[in-house]
C-alpha cells in the first residue's frame, strides 16, 4: 500500500510543472563580470555566454522571445584573473 502512495506521489510530482525564481545576491560573478542583484523568473530570463576572446558584439541586450518573455543576453569576454582557471 506504501508502495502504490509513493508511485502515486512520485507520478503527480513529475506531471508539475515547476515555477522557480533565481536572484543572484551580492559579489556574483560570471566569468569575471558582476552579476549582482539580478532576479530572472519565467518571463525575464537570462543568458550569459563567456568568451576567450573579444566577442563581436560585447555587453549585453534584450530579446523578446516568441512566447512574450524576455531574454537578457550578455556576451562577455573572460577577465583574466588569479582566481579565474
Amino acid at each position: 500500500m506504501i508502495r502504490i502512495g509513493a508511485v502515486i506521489a512520485l507520478i503527480v510530482s513529475l506531471g508539475v510543472p515547476a515555477n522557480a525564481e533565481v536572484r543572484f545576491g551580492n559579489n556574483v560573478r560570471i566569468g569575471g563580470h558582476d552579476v549582482s542583484n539580478q532576479t530572472f523568473t519565467k518571463k525575464k530570463r537570462g543568458k550569459f555566454v563567456i568568451h576567450e576572446t573579444e566577442p563581436k558584439n560585447a555587453g549585453c541586450v534584450w530579446q523578446k522571445n516568441a512566447d512574450g518573455s524576455k531574454t537578457q543576453v550578455c556576451n562577455f569576454k573572460r577577465k583574466k584573473n588569479n582566481e579565474s582557471r
